[in-house]
């Protein structure tokens, strides 16, 4: 892949320099983060797992609304497999700031590997309880509370700073790409040889990522010198995250398009027998459409992202749920400090983990109490109504600063 140019600008925050493309962009400098060794075996490797992740997120709430008929345990089991990065996620970013990330990532994605292997053998032998499904979906949050802040940030140490706009796209473009091909083949599955070959598959799936992980070439970790504790270390991300109003401004928006935008996948099952009269294949191509959308933004952030404000284009993206994901995780990896990163991703982990488990509960309390079509409604008039909001705040912050 040809060289790409690039020039330094000053960076937002921190005050120091650092790299972006510029010149004649094509649809070949959509991949250029891939010319990096490390990145190309985590994308490949991560690809192949998310797959295998989107299949079990699809099989296991077909799975639950099958042998529950509830629209309220949907939700309850979405809050309790995403509520333990509430409670880690913090831990986890300062452990990111503090240790190797991909020792992290190797015993995080491990954890993940065993917890798929156990629901599979929980449905083979008939023990998969609603209960059950439960505590192994805790179970699984509590090691994503550590692995997310750790993969977030360890992307700039797979590829470099110029780079990692990139990087972070197209890590949203194969979370997204994976969300087409995943519930389809789960749908198929569904359909022709049960829900337990889901989570095997999906079990399976991890030796790619951790194969990946243990084949790259780092250089030696130097352990952070600092007498924080801990405790103080991790609550100095939570002060920075408060402190600068882009970071904070960002993350509020974050929550509040989570909680009412997210939740639209939960009721899906649903809807789609429901309301569509669909079966297991309608439903997993039903949820394979929601992502076409956002696997083409990201690829659109990817290439041409840095020529484009990212504000300007995190204020558009605000409106389109996925799409504005991919683009908030990148404005603020890159206008974070490098010493920051990890701890700051610990806190967007933090709200991606009480949006999850909130917006679950709310859509399906409100689909319980109303319907279906009403819950998915009224979310998206909260995700318009918080992206006004947020345009009309920066609005303001821009005529102040003018002045």
């Amino acid at each position: 892949m040809a060289t790409t140019e690039t020039a330094r600008i000053p960076h937002d925050l921190s005050g120091r320099q650092y790299r972006l493309p510029v010149g004649r962009v094509t649809w070949r400098t959509t991949f250029r983060a891939l010319r990096h060794r490390n990145y190309r075996l985590f994308f490949w490797g991560q690809l192949v797992s998310l797959i295998g992740t989107w299949m079990q997120q699809t099989a296991m709430s077909w799975y639950v609304y099958e042998i529950t008929n509830s629209k309220i345990l949907l939700g309850t089991v979405a809050a309790v497999g995403s509520a333990p990065m509430m409670i880690f996620s913090i831990w986890g970013g300062s452990l990111a700031d503090r240790h190797p990330k991909r020792t992290i990532l190797v015993w995080t994605q491990t954890a993940q590997m065993v917890c798929a292997f156990v629901l599979a053998l929980g449905v083979w032998l008939h023990f998969a309880t609603p209960f059950f499904i439960i505590v192994v979906a805790a179970i699984n949050g509590m090691a994503m509370g550590f692995d997310m802040p750790a993969r977030q940030a360890f992307t700039v140490e797979m590829t470099s700073r110029e780079d990692l706009l990139n990087a972070i796209s197209l890590n949203s473009s194969i979370v997204n790409g994976a969300r087409v091909i995943g519930p389809s083949v789960a749908g198929l599955m569904i359909g022709a040889v049960g829900v337990a070959i889901c989570f095997l598959f999906n079990g399976l799936s991890f030796i790619a990522v951790i194969a990946g992980l243990l084949m790259m070439r780092l250089p030696s970790f130097t352990r952070p010198t600092h007498t924080a504790s801990a405790a103080e270390h991790a609550w100095s991300g939570i002060v920075y995250s408060i402190k600068h109003q882009r970071v904070r401004t960002i993350l509020l928006l974050f929550l509040a398009v989570g909680v009412f935008g997210w939740s639209y996948a939960v009721l899906m099952p649903a809807f789609a027998r429901d309301v569509l009269g669909m079966g297991a294949n309608g439903y997993g191509a039903l949820m394979s459409a929601s992502g076409i959308g956002a696997f083409i933004g990201a690829l659109i952030v990817a290439t041409y992202g840095h020529l484009v404000t990212p504000r300007k284009c995190m204020l558009f993206a605000g409106f389109g749920m996925l799409l504005f994901f991919s683009t908030s995780n990148t404005v603020l990896q890159t206008i974070v400090p490098d010493e920051m990163r990890g701890r700051v991703m610990g806190i967007w982990s933090l709200v991606f983990g009480a949006m999850i488990p909130l917006g679950s509960l709310e859509a399906g309390s409100v689909a319980h109490w109303t319907s279906t079509p009403f819950a998915l409604g009224f979310g998206a008039v909260i995700c318009a109504v918080s992206g006004i909001i947020t345009r009309i705040v920066i609005a303001r912050r821009e005529r102040t600063s003018a002045r």
